[in-house]
């Protein structure tokens, strides 16, 4: 008969039974009842409510549990992470959670109260996490004395010895040719930095892969798939993105022989982006990983849509991305969501006005995230952005309500 969550799903389950488990009193497990709940409380309309209070009230001690354990579902514990349903008692277990993702403990830190952060501070993975700590680096409530601190532990891990390098798989990388005998002019200057830039993006890959370890697995032998179609042979990434139409799509590729055809340009060029392309389709996750930690400008423009979020997001962790890189994906329609979120925890990417503009004005970009960056805005560029038909009819109301504020103030002085 399988499990009764399995039954709900299915729509399977009578309406006085759905009401016994909107209120956690069917006979299955308390980690089933709980998941049963959770999915009662985010998806269901009728009992929805219910399930939410009776989430609320559920014994501590089974939650703790359910929370800790790494076999729990990640939506069971994305609910309880959740700022609207987090319960202090619980946050120690589910922060140590390894199933718990590192970018839902990130989300919490950006917006975490003070009684939240202490807690966090206490957590010996929240340190660890590099992401996480750079999120709450951010967050305003955070004490100046605990961001030194922090910054402090940041430095002693980069001067640290690197861990022990991982075998990389002979002419897959442009550190291939390191160690084949052969030296350059001047020996021990080449060496001196080309081992230097090894060791940092080996110390990424090593770090990176541990982290996420469990998305990884998950993920299997999943081949590379570029969001929003295929990859453009041009220096842009794809016009096609995910939301344009099917009878867009079709006019746009047109009959077979002139489909995606390439802009003129350097014939080494194109032959190069093809090499590329016939590189990352040949590699499984972990290869991309690699690549996406450890290779060049183009490869991490392709990679950067990769379907699978765990490698699209490597990108944003490699040693060498530029800003001006950062500022094309921010304005990138064919990414993720989970790109998009990922480049405001980022505070070195928020430096950058231009990535804070391309991310408000990319109608792909979630629509709290806009709203929450929009006050970053100058006064010409909310004028724009009022405009701007791509995007949300809310995010050109706030922004027009935002620019003639502005206007309003800059006359008065």
């Amino acid at each position: 008969m399988g499990r009764v969550i399995d039954q709900i799903r299915a729509s399977r389950l009578p309406s006085n039974m759905m009401q016994f488990a909107a209120r956690g009193a069917l006979q299955v497990s308390a980690a089933e009842n709980i998941e049963i709940l959770v999915y009662l409380a985010r998806y269901n309309k009728v009992f929805g409510e219910l399930a939410r209070m009776t989430l609320a009230g559920w014994d501590e001690k089974a939650c703790l549990a359910a929370v800790s354990d790494p076999q729990t579902p990640a939506e069971v514990l994305n609910y309880f992470i959740s700022s609207e349903n987090l319960r202090p008692r619980l946050l120690p277990g589910l922060l140590e959670n390894p199933s718990l993702r590192e970018d839902e403990i990130a989300k919490l830190a950006t917006s975490a109260l003070r009684d939240t952060i202490e807690i966090m501070l206490k957590t010996p993975r929240v340190r660890s996490l590099r992401r996480v700590v750079d999120a709450l680096k951010s967050n305003p409530y955070l004490k100046k004395a605990e961001v030194e601190e922090l910054e402090a532990e940041a430095v002693a891990a980069r001067t640290a010895p690197p861990p022990a390098r991982l075998e990389v798989p002979s002419g897959s990388g442009p550190e291939a040719s390191t160690d084949d005998g052969l030296e350059s002019a001047d020996p021990s200057a080449s060496r001196q930095g080309s081992e230097t830039t090894v060791g940092v993006e080996e110390e990424s890959v090593f770090s990176y892969l541990q982290e996420h370890a469990g998305e990884i697995a998950a993920e299997g032998e999943k081949s590379f798939q570029a969001i929003g179609g295929v990859v453009d042979l041009g220096e842009e990434p794809s016009a096609v993105s995910a939301e344009t139409p099917p009878a867009a799509r079709t006019q746009t590729a047109g009959p077979q022989t002139s489909a995606r055809r390439p802009p003129a340009g350097a014939p080494g060029q194109e032959k190069k982006r093809l090499n590329t392309l016939q590189k990352i389709n040949a590699l499984d996750v972990k290869g991309r990983i690699q690549l996406a930690l450890k290779g060049d400008k183009e490869e991490r423009s392709i990679l950067i849509r990769d379907g699978t979020k765990v490698v699209a997001l490597a990108v944003l962790e490699a040693p060498k991305l530029s800003d001006g890189e950062v500022e094309k994906f921010a304005s990138q329609k064919n990414v993720l969501e989970a790109v998009l979120r990922q480049i405001p925890l980022k505070r070195r990417f928020m430096k950058n006005y231009i990535v804070v503009r391309n991310l408000v004005a990319n109608p792909r970009t979630p629509l709290d995230l806009s709203l929450g960056l929009m006050k970053n805005l100058l006064i010409q560029d909310l004028k724009n952005l009022s405009s701007n038909k791509e995007v949300s009819d809310t995010i050109r109301k706030l922004a027009l309500k935002m620019f003639k504020q502005k206007q309003e103030q800059a006359n008065k002085k």
